[in-house]
């Protein structure tokens, strides 16, 4: 296995990149970071899928960011994670490009894609990971099949993402026990998220609550982002111990998300609070730490 380290603030901070694996240490009570060790980076808006629970309102008619032009870029340090989402980011003319830097600068490129660009662009993406311009892939399940799931087994590194509620259960289980990793998101209420919720958004997610002890050993992996963690409470179905051994932080503890198309950042993808981007990414992690005192420019 191959791991790196360094150090954030007052903790260090040992990275796998073979298999994802994060571990974080500090002797004080709390971990407190420098710089951001995650951003989530949206490259496009463009998507033909018109998924009717997209909160980015991806669409055929969305522009590509100017990826180019992300002077924050060149203020990374090495082995930070960047997640690159969209709109579908294998359709942006600059994608091949902007990995070369993230990689000559030893920035660890995630990327996630819809399950059938996923399939339509396997070759590429098994040419992403040899060459090593991606790390982590996310594919959102559209629908389960044994074609797929044979698929997505010849990545190691790859995890299913689904959405609580938007999923449906009966698609989650028929992959279990599969040798999967599992990332369940929260469904977001913003956007076309918010036409789109129903109640049977809301059985569904009742039924994934019933569930989920069931599913979270039925994977090699289960994880949650934050707003999942909040619907689904998972906190209750773990103990003390195990909670504070896994649980990552709230947003913007470490983290931020930026959006290339509209140049802005803000706390997460459905912050309504947002701010015009900057050429630092410390500095922009600094508005993100200490709101209260950063003139709103968004």
């Amino acid at each position: 296995m191959t791991w790196y380290t360094y150090q954030n603030g007052n903790y260090t901070v040992h990275i796998n990149t073979e298999d994802g694996t994060k571990i974080k240490e500090t002797d004080a009570e709390e971990f407190k970071a420098a710089f951001p060790e995650s951003i989530d980076c949206k490259i496009t808006d463009y998507c033909e899928m018109n998924c009717p629970w997209c909160h980015e309102n991806s669409s055929l008619d969305g522009k590509h960011a100017n990826i180019a032009g992300a002077v924050f870029i060149e203020t990374l340090r090495p082995f930070t994670e960047i997640a690159i989402g969209g709109g579908n980011p294998l359709a942006h003319p600059n994608l091949v490009p902007f990995l070369e830097i993230l990689q000559e600068k030893q920035v660890i490129a995630n990327i996630t894609v819809n399950q059938n660009h996923f399939i339509n662009k396997l070759p590429f993406i098994e040419e992403l990971v040899a060459k090593k311009l991606i790390y982590g892939l996310g594919i959102s399940l559209v629908t389960p099949g044994e074609a797929f799931i044979g698929a997505v087994q010849k990545f190691p590194n790859a995890v299913i993402h689904v959405i609580n509620g938007a999923t449906k259960v009966d698609d989650i289980w028929e992959l279990r026990n599969k040798g999967l990793k599992l990332l369940i998101l929260g469904y977001k209420k913003f956007r076309r998220g918010v036409e789109h919720y129903s109640e049977s958004i809301e059985q569904e997610q009742h039924r994934l609550w019933k569930l989920l002890p069931a599913i979270m050993t039925s994977f090699k992996a289960c994880s949650f982002d934050n707003l999942a963690l909040t619907q689904l409470k998972v906190k209750d179905l773990l103990s003390e111990v195990m909670w504070d051994a896994f649980y990552q932080g709230d947003d913007g503890s470490h983290t931020l998300y930026v959006d290339l198309v509209r140049r802005e950042f803000a706390l997460n993808s459905t912050s309504k609070i947002v701010y015009s981007l900057r050429d630092s990414i410390d500095e922009m992690f600094q508005v993100i730490q200490n709101p209260e005192v950063i003139e709103k420019d968004g």
